[in-house]
């Protein structure tokens, strides 16, 4: 399943659980620069598929199209009681934001060097939202320094578990 990690937080507002999936891979490739809140437009298949945390969003993008946003490649795939003929689990879904919300991003990817990927879907209020982030490519240094720090981390926790 590749860079895919779920949440499950129990929260204190109710007795029941929500559900986070996480885009690790995004944080990996890229530099998140601005995080934003989105909508999306789903089928009823869908929803209950990602109720179950049956989602890939690891080689996902937004990409604009006519003054939209659209989440491509996406996938969610179909439910085995589901009654759709034509399912197809990559399709373009649409992100839901405000006009202003819309302009002011398209106005910052249109700089070069800047894209737009999901980095978490999660529910809130029995509504999925999407988590989009403005982000810049990390530069292959970049990752090599983040996984040094993180091995030289670990070997100090073993090192303190080992001593106590």
């Amino acid at each position: 399943m590749g860079a895919r990690y779920i949440l499950w937080i129990l929260s204190s507002y109710r007795t029941s659980f929500y559900m986070r999936i996480i885009n690790r891979k995004a944080y990996y490739t890229y530099h998140i620069l601005e995080k934003l809140e989105a909508g999306v437009a789903l089928l009823g298949s869908e929803v209950k598929a990602l109720r179950q945390g049956r989602v890939e969003l690891s080689d996902s993008y937004v990409k604009v199209f006519k003054d939209q946003l659209f989440l491509v490649n996406t996938n969610i795939p179909k439910l085995v009681q589901t009654s759709q003929l034509n399912y197809d689990p990559l399709r373009s879904r649409k992100l839901l934001l405000h006009r202003t919300q819309i302009n002011s991003l398209v106005g910052k990817v249109s700089r070069q060097g800047y894209t737009l990927v999901p980095i978490s879907i999660y529910d809130k209020h029995n509504v999925f939202k999407i988590e989009v982030g403005l982000a810049r490519p990390k530069k292959e240094y970049d990752k090599r320094r983040v996984i040094k720090e993180r091995d030289h981390l670990r070997r100090i926790e073993q090192e303190l578990r080992g001593k106590e």
